[in-house]
C-alpha cells in the first residue's frame, strides 16, 4: 500500500534518469504544440517560433523543478508532477497579438502572473466555487474553440496561395491523425503513450518528400543560448489583455487544484490548504516568467499524472530530474529551430487530436456535476453557448471598441466568467433554493434532457 511518504522516496540515479526521460516524452508533443500553434496563428516566421519553443521548454522545466522539490514555504506543491504549456491562454494570446502585438501579450501576461502570486493563498480558500461544473465548462470550450486553430494549421494561413487547402495538406494530417489514434488505441504500454509523438515525427518524415518540410534557418540558429528577457521590446500594458490573462490564470488555478488533488489521492500525501496555495503559486510564477522571457502559462500536464498512477513510481525527484531535461534542452535554440519547422498540416493533425482530447476531458468532468439538476443543466448549457457563439459567429463584436473584442472574442474568457457568475449565484446564494423549490428533477434516459415536474 503506498505511504504519504513515498513522494519522498530516492531512487537510484540511473532510475531517477530513465523515469524522467519517460516523463518528458510523454508530456514534449502537448507542451512544444502550443508555441507551434500561438506561433503559427499570430503569422510570426519560423526563426522567432523556435525561440519561443526554446524558452517554453526553459520555463517549463523551471517550474517542474519547483514544484517538485518546493522552494521554502513560498513555491511548489511538492509533488511527482510536470508542468508545461496551457492551452488555456492560445486563445487570449492569439486575440491580444493581432490586436496590440507581442509585447502586449507579453506585458499583461507578466501582470497576469503577479495577480495569480497575490491570489495563490486567498484562491486555495475559495478553491469551492470552482466545482466541475466550472472547470469543465471551461475545458469544453476550450478545446472546441481550438479545434478551429487546428483546421487553419492544416490547410494554411493564406487563402490566396495555391497550397491553401491542398488535396496533399490534408492528406498529410489525416495520415496524422490515423497514426495517432491507431497507436493510442491499439498500442500497448509505452507506445499508447506515446502515439501523438510516434505520429508528429511519422508526419514529418512523410512531409519531406511532399517538399513541405523547410529547414531554412535552423543552422542559423545557435546550440546553447539562453532566452533574452523582453527579447520583443518593452511590455505594454493593454487593460483588455490584462484582464483576460488574469482570468487565464484563474481558470490555470482550478484546472492544476483538480491535477494536484488527483497527484494526492494517486500518492496517498495529504494535501493542506497551504501545499494547494504553493502549488497555485507555482502557477502564477510560471506567467511571470513567461512575459519575461517570452514563453507560455503552465499548468500541471494529466497525461503525466496518468504515468505516475500506471508507473506507480511516486517519487518527486524523478519530475524534478524530468524538469532538469527540460532546462537543458530549453538552452539549445537550435532544437527549437527544427521543432519550429514541423509543417503546419502536421501541427494541425497532432492539434486536431490533443485540442478534440480536451473537448472530452471538459465533457467528463461535467460528468461530475450534477446535471440532472435543472439548474446545473442550465448554468453549463448557457455558459458553453455564451463560450462558443463568439467562435461561431465571427465578428459579431466589430462594432464595439477594440479593446472590448479582446474579451468579447475570447469564449473562455466568456464561459469562464459566465459559468462562475452563475454558480456562485444559483449554487452558493439563497436565489438557488428558491429555483429549486418546487422541483422534482425525474431521471433520464441517456440522450434526453432534464426536466423537472411541479411537486
Amino acid at each position: 500500500m503506498t505511504t504519504p511518504q513515498s513522494v519522498d522516496t530516492r531512487l537510484p540515479l540511473g532510475q531517477l534518469a530513465l523515469f524522467g526521460v519517460q516523463h518528458v516524452l510523454i508530456m514534449y508533443t502537448g507542451c512544444v504544440t502550443v508555441p507551434l500553434v500561438f506561433g503559427a496563428a499570430a503569422g510570426l516566421d519560423r526563426a522567432t517560433i523556435g525561440l519561443l519553443i526554446s524558452a517554453d521548454l526553459l520555463v517549463a522545466g523551471v517550474i517542474t523543478v519547483v514544484q517538485s522539490l518546493g522552494v521554502g514555504r513560498v513555491l511548489g506543491a511538492r509533488l511527482p508532477i510536470v508542468c508545461g504549456a496551457t492551452f488555456v491562454a492560445l486563445t487570449p494570446m492569439i486575440l491580444i497579438a493581432r490586436q496590440y502585438g507581442l509585447p502586449a501579450v507579453y506585458g499583461s501576461m507578466l501582470i497576469g502572473g503577479l495577480v495569480g502570486l497575490a491570489l495563490a493563498w486567498p484562491f486555495a480558500m475559495i478553491v469551492r466555487y470552482f466545482p466541475p461544473l466550472v472547470s469543465g465548462t471551461v475545458l469544453t470550450v476550450v478545446g472546441v474553440s481550438l479545434i478551429g486553430v487546428a483546421g487553419g494549421l492544416i490547410v494554411g494561413s493564406d487563402p490566396k496561395a495555391d497550397s491553401f487547402g491542398a488535396p496533399a495538406r490534408l492528406a498529410l494530417a489525416a495520415v496524422v491523425l490515423v497514426i495517432a489514434t491507431v497507436l493510442t488505441c491499439l498500442g500497448r504500454g509505452v507506445w499508447s503513450r506515446l502515439g501523438v509523438l510516434i505520429a508528429l515525427i511519422a508526419g514529418v518524415a512523410l512531409a519531406i518528400p511532399m517538399g513541405l518540410l523547410h529547414l531554412d534557418g535552423v543552422s542559423a540558429a545557435a546550440w546553447f543560448g539562453l532566452p533574452r528577457p523582453f527579447r520583443f521590446g518593452a511590455p505594454q500594458f493593454p487593460l483588455a489583455g490584462v484582464v483576460a490573462m488574469s482570468v487565464v490564470v484563474a481558470v490555470v488555478f482550478a484546472e492544476s487544484t483538480a491535477s494536484l488533488l488527483a497527484v494526492s489521492e494517486i500518492t496517498g500525501k495529504r494535501l493542506s490548504r497551504n501545499d494547494i496555495a504553493r502549488g497555485l503559486a507555482g502557477d502564477g510564477l510560471s506567467a511571470v516568467l513567461a512575459g519575461v522571457f517570452g514563453s507560455f502559462v503552465d499548468t500541471v500536464f494529466n497525461q503525466n499524472v496518468g504515468a505516475v498512477a500506471t508507473t506507480r513510481v511516486h517519487s518527486r525527484y524523478v519530475t524534478a530530474v524530468g524538469g532538469a531535461i527540460l532546462v537543458a534542452l530549453g538552452l539549445v535554440p537550435r532544437l527549437g529551430a527544427v521543432v519550429a519547422a514541423v509543417p503546419g498540416p502536421v501541427v494541425g493533425g497532432v492539434g486536431l487530436v490533443l485540442f478534440a482530447t480536451i473537448t472530452v476531458v471538459g465533457v467528463d468532468t461535467l460528468r461530475r456535476a450534477d446535471l440532472t439538476d435543472r439548474v446545473n443543466f442550465t448554468i453549463a448549457a448557457v455558459s458553453i453557448g455564451v463560450g462558443l457563439i463568439p467562435v461561431l459567429t465571427k465578428d459579431m463584436f466589430t462594432k464595439f471598441p477594440s479593446s472590448a473584442q479582446i474579451l468579447l472574442n475570447s469564449g473562455i474568457t466568456l464561459a469562464a466568467v459566465t459559468s462562475f457568475a452563475l454558480n456562485l449565484v444559483f449554487n452558493h446564494t439563497r436565489v438557488g433554493a428558491i429555483a429549486r423549490r418546487d422541483a422534482i428533477v425525474r431521471p433520464t434516459a441517456a440522450g434526453d434532457t432534464p426536466d423537472a415536474v411541479t411537486a
